[in-house]
């Protein structure tokens, strides 16, 4: 590949930021001078067309890179500039061309320029239209950071850089104390999960450091990953326990970023930004960033058994517990944010027994359909008058039949129902767990085998709440907003909508036929119009006669190839082992003997738990069909059996409750008491014990200020005679010694 193709990669990388710049720099200026309709039109191109043009560009760099020899798929690193220069280090401001890193541009800028086609849609009544897509682009251009840089500065600039972009987003409607709350929830628990990764990478880059630094043949380049992943063996294998802590300090920032237990808790309240947001950040993309470092690093995971076998753990562990969990959900976004904590537990499990690259497969055909069903989502919201309730739905097929037939093919792939492409990302993840498995005492504690049967059953839950919110969004034969539904009153387990505490001042809505106007005539019809103009003249409500109405085509249009992608990305990945062995050249593991894992031949077995996860599908979609044939058993009042998993699944069993009054409380109650004690006992006592003494010192002296010239006299004759007399000695002793 010629070094022109390779210097697109800086036109992928920037073109983002640019975009950011430009909605930052002259957003307001381009609506002041265009005017509301004419300006948003434009920064809404302005948004797209950075985003469209980097997956261009990519797509091109990963078709040369496809037409290269497996071997020759790792590129030198492509130099920008010198970013820092020391004495005896050098961090280049770099990229990574292989095929790791433009698997994850592809999905960023590829699904990422679908989001943001939806979001010119989604968002083209608010106020703050330049700010929004300011955010947005900056997301972009600091995830490919992430995913591209060349070394661990560069990778903890776009890991910090995202982390941001979430927060701002997450709170982009700031006004509104549950969003803000939301946004600091999700900074603060992924501070937690960053202060691990920190210490993590200073611990790895200081022992690199101790046995690289100085070597001729390495140069000043060793914190590059060219440089050290391959050479990391040669460092760290002499003492397990600290690949082991390397290991685990570095998961526990994957768990911060990628939503697992026990840090997955701020994911779903960051369903209070806008459904775009949630979409693109917060289950295609952003979150997927644990999973990537995993399998960027992965030769430091892979010098730690226990720490391998922990990762799959706590993978299997949070895919089950957030299933769970989604079953009391009533939100239809708060059901897919646990969906996707689930998912992504999934990815870990793959990663944990060395399946990396059937981890990363999942990460792409789970960006297809996840996107997919919060895209969806919103186009169900955007129907309902911004209501998020599921039990205020029903038999919306009727009348958004673009939305539900994309939604119900996102609900089948995502329940791994061949050959959509869910289907081919589980069994690929089954086939690893199957085959790998770890030694030393994860294997005499029979953790293969009880994590392959665990993996294979896993899949019953959570198709079983899909198909839940499929059946309540969709289906059930009534229309339930049209009827007071006891279990609609003002409960505790009720959400707002997402808009709903938003006035109409905040928005952007002041009454002005302009502020209502279409900025995309692609976008809505002028009854469209009229009716965003009535329902925005008040606070969203959904009143028994709403219509629902489908969506205009900048949003319905990414849903359709989003679906799509969903029924053949999955295979055509798969065909011949394709994304394999495309993936294997960054350096992804293929387990052989005397490694820390093994290949092992099950033959039959395989093929009865590939029938065994088939058959839990099925199950799964048919206990959710049958549950909910005959109503809404979430109604007040209910008494079933299952009533008391519902409500407390609603409420995560306790544990959000229990980390805010054991966490947050209980760490103020210590800082409290810890202020009591060390702050104003000691801090503020010696502080105003020196002021005290200074003080008495000050009184006592008082004394000798009389204001009678004659004591002063009498002083200064005292002070005389005490230096002569002190002079007088030291002479004496003087002449002594002499």
């Amino acid at each position: 590949m010629d070094q022109g193709a390779l210097n697109l990669i800086w036109l992928v990388l920037f073109l983002p930021l640019l975009g950011s710049l430009i909605q930052a720099l002259l957003g307001g200026w381009v609506v002041r001078t265009a005017g509301e309709v004419k300006g948003k039109r434009i920064l809404g191109a302005l948004a797209v067309f950075p985003v469209a043009t980097s997956f261009a560009l990519g797509a091109y760099l990963t078709y040369l890179l496809i037409g290269l020899p497996n071997t020759e798929r790792s590129l030198p690193p492509v130099s920008l500039f010198d970013w820092i220069t020391l004495a005896s280090i050098r961090i280049p401001f770099e990229v990574l061309i292989d095929p790791l890193s433009m698997t994850m541009v592809l999905v960023i800028t590829g699904i990422g320029a679908l989001i943001h086609l939806y979001a010119t849609g989604y968002m083209a009544d608010d106020r703050d239209y330049p700010r929004f897509f300011t955010y947005f682009n900056l997301f972009i251009a600091f995830m490919l950071v992430l995913v591209l840089g060349n070394n661990f500065a560069l990778m903890f600039i776009g890991w910090e850089g995202v982390g941001l972009c979430s927060y701002l987003l997450i709170g982009f409607w700031y006004k509104d104390i549950a969003n803000a709350k939301a946004a600091n929830k999700a900074f603060i628990v992924n501070r937690i999960g960053d202060w691990g990764m920190t210490l993590g990478l200073l611990i790895l880059m200081a022992v690199v450091a101790g046995n690289f630094m100085g070597q001729e043949q390495l140069g000043n380049r060793w914190l590059s990953f060219d440089v050290i992943l391959p050479r990391v063996g040669d460092v760290v294998p002499f003492d397990s326990n600290l690949a082991a802590i390397i290991a685990l300090l570095l998961f526990i920032g994957a768990c911060g970023k990628s939503a697992q237990f026990p840090l997955y808790f701020w994911l779903p309240d960051a369903m209070a930004g806008p459904t775009p947001v949630s979409a693109l950040i917060h289950a295609a993309t952003m979150v997927t960033a644990g999973v990537f470092m995993l399998n960027r690093l992965h030769a430091v995971f892979l010098l730690s058994p226990t720490g391998m076998a922990i990762v799959a753990l706590i993978g299997a562990f949070t895919a089950l517990f957030a299933a769970l969990i989604a079953f009391g959900q009533t939100d239809i976004k708060k059901v897919l944010a646990y969906s996707t904590v689930s998912q992504l537990g999934f990815m870990f499990v793959a990663c944990g027994v060395g399946a990396f690259w059937a981890g990363m497969f999942h990460v792409v055909t789970h960006a297809f359909f996840k996107a997919l069903l919060f895209l969806g989502s919103g186009a169900v919201i955007y129907a309902m008058a911004h209501e998020q309730d599921m039990r205020r739905y029903g038999n919306l097929i009727k009348y958004i039949k673009i939305t539900a037939g994309t939604m119900i093919v996102g609900w089948l792939a995502i329940a791994g129902i061949p050959p959509l492409a869910g289907f081919w990302s589980k069994e690929s993840i089954l086939g690893g767990a199957l085959g790998n498995s770890v030694r030393q005492v994860w294997e005499e504690l029979s953790y293969g085998p009880v994590h392959r049967v665990g993996v294979a059953g896993r899949g019953g839950p959570h198709r079983s709440y899909m198909t839940r919110l499929t059946w309540l969004t969709f289906f059930g034969g009534e229309e339930r907003w049209r009827t007071a539904l006891a279990s609609a009153s003002p409960h505790g387990d009720l959400h707002e909508p997402e808009h709903a505490a938003h006035s109409a001042e905040e928005l952007g809505h002041e009454g002005s036929d302009e502020a209502h106007d279409d900025p995309h005539g692609f976008f809505f019809t002028d009854d469209e119009l009229a009716a965003r103009h009535e329902e925005h003249g008040h606070p969203h409500a959904l009143e028994p006669s709403h219509e629902p109405k489908e969506p205009p085509p900048s949003m319905t249009i990414p849903l359709i190839v989003l679906a799509a992608l969903s029924v053949i990305g999955g295979w055509a990945l798969a065909a011949g082992d394709t994304f394999k062995n495309w993936l294997y050249p960054s350096g992804l593991p293929i387990v052989e003997p005397g490694k820390p894992f093994r290949v092992t031949r099950h033959g039959w077995v395989g093929q009865a738990l590939l029938y065994l996860s088939i058959a839990a599908a099925m199950a799964g979609i048919g206990y959710g069909l049958w549950v909910y044939r005959k109503g809404l058993p979430e109604s007040e009042g209910d008494e079933s059996k299952w009533h008391w998993f519902r409500r407390r699944a609603g409420k995560q069993f306790g544990y959000d409750e229990a980390i805010v009054d054991a966490g947050v409380e209980g760490g103020g109650a210590f800082a409290v008491a810890l202020w009591r004690k060390f702050d104003a006992g000691i801090i503020d006592g010696f502080v105003n014990g020196l002021a005290f003494l200074a003080g008495e010192i000050g009184y006592g002296l008082r004394v000798l200020q009389t204001g009678i010239v004659r004591t002063y006299a009498l002083w200064i004759l005292i002070g005389a005679v005490a230096i002569l007399v002190y002079f007088y000695n030291v002479l004496s002793s003087l002449g002594g010694a002499g």
